[in-house]
């Protein structure tokens, strides 16, 4: 194969094996969704294809392709797609899942045009940016994809990773397959490192120092304000929740939900104008979780239904997309999942940013460097198991002045951090 042209046997022989595999399971993908189109199910139409290379849609001058995996990376970049825009008007972001397209479609309102990135097959690919054309790829965090990176570096686009993550698992991972993970690697122009352990992780994989950058973290610029806050004001309004106090359960995944639900009947007892506000991560989870508190016996509002809470509403259950910005707003403490269920904690941020006080679990390698500078600022706590988040909480909730103090330093850290947004436009050339 010719884009294989110039790698070792071993890495060619690598990467076919990778292919056979891809070869393998690619009827069965082929098959799946076109049922799934078939079948109408909620977010499978013929968009989908383009994950197959197949697309329906002109080039346009100066293409940037930025590609992100789903909601998470999607919202991080938000503030640096604004500023590429400025500049370069034609933006195409890639994702992996509906709940992405979606948040694509939320935050930017046409400005940006979204596909489904291609399944790994260097056919998909060679098809897929054959008809987009782009100047530039930006792959935003981790989501690396060997035939993605080869296949841009033989058809000479320039690429780039913003924003780069890099556990010390991957790290792991990568170190036991060479072959396939190096030729990957290598395709890069520049890769911009989003904190210190990301950037040692990548030199010790063998990255030249003149294509590494540590930039910090783009999350840092933050960009929540009028928009979030008059959301929040209407939902305050829609749900009556003013006379409420707060605690806000952020990207939950089983089983954070029960441990929170153990804090929140805890601390009821103590605080009893408590309103427990619930956002699963994932919107396919929405109806377990809403099983998982009736089970609990407890008074559930959901946000779908359109109905007012009461003050004997135990939990109001955020069961849409697109609100957990501006209920961050409205919280008086706020736990960010991902990070008692062992998955590497999400952006914690988002609340940060408005002030609140954040507590999360033991798991936070996905932004190790933030929350430990939210951690050295008092303004996150962590936590490993509900008899602990009663504990913070109750501090927090009975002391304005505590919680207010916690929330400032948080505040504070994400304005002292900020930076990452201009030098990464300047070393992927989309600085004006």
């Amino acid at each position: 194969m010719t884009y294989l042209s110039g790698l070792t046997i071993k890495q060619k022989i690598s990467y076919l094996a990778y292919n056979l595999l891809w070869l393998i399971l690619s009827p069965f993908l082929i098959i799946r969704i076109v049922l799934l189109i078939g079948l109408k199910k909620p977010g499978y139409t013929p968009a989908r294809l383009t994950r197959f290379g197949l697309l329906n849609r002109s080039s346009r001058e100066g293409e940037i392709l930025i590609h992100c995996a789903s909601v998470g990376e999607v919202t991080a970049i938000h503030t640096f797609v604004q500023q590429v825009l400025v500049n370069f008007p034609n933006v195409t972001i890639t994702t992996n899942t509906t709940t992405g397209s979606e948040r694509v479609d939320t935050l930017f309102k046409g400005n940006v045009r979204h596909q489904y990135v291609p399944y790994d097959f260097p056919l998909f690919h060679w098809l897929f940016l054959k008809k987009i054309r782009p100047t530039k790829v930006l792959i935003n965090e981790m989501e690396l994809w060997p035939n993605l990176c080869l296949m841009c570096q033989k058809m000479a686009i320039p690429l780039y990773l913003i924003n780069g993550r890099m556990s010390a698992k991957s790290t792991a991972t990568y170190r036991k397959f060479p072959a396939l993970f190096g030729p990957m690697l290598s395709a890069f122009e520049h890769i911009c490192a989003q904190g210190q352990r990301d950037y040692n992780n990548y030199r010790s994989l063998g990255i030249q120092l003149d294509k590494l950058t540590l930039t910090n973290n783009i999350k840092f610029e933050v960009n929540l304000g009028a928009k979030e806050k008059q959301q929040a004001t209407t939902l305050s309004q829609d749900f009556a929740l003013q006379a409420r106090q707060i605690l806000l359960a952020g990207s939950t995944h089983d089983p954070e939900e029960q441990v929170l639900v153990d804090a929140y009947l805890s601390l009821k007892s103590r605080i009893p104008n408590l309103l427990l506000i619930i956002v699963p991560r994932h919107p396919q989870r929405f109806d377990k979780v809403a099983q998982l508190l009736h089970e609990r016996a407890l008074n559930v509002c959901r946000m779908s239904l359109s109905k007012q809470t009461t003050a004997d509403t135990d939990v109001l259950l955020c069961d849409q997309m697109g609100q957990l910005s501006a209920l961050y707003a409205l919280a008086d403490v706020a736990f960010v999942g991902g990070s008692l269920a062992k998955r590497g904690g999400h952006n914690a941020l988002e609340p940060a940013a408005f002030g609140v006080p954040i507590i999360m679990g033991p798991s936070t390698y996905n932004n190790p460097a933030i929350c430990q500078l939210l951690i050295d600022a008092n303004a996150l706590k962590i936590v490993e198991n509900s008899e602990q988040i009663v504990s913070t909480c109750q501090l927090w909730l009975s002391s304005p002045e505590e919680r207010k103090r916690a929330g400032d330093t948080g505040s504070q850290v994400i304005e002292l951090n900020k930076g990452a947004l201009a030098k990464t436009l300047e070393l992927v050339g989309l600085s004006s």
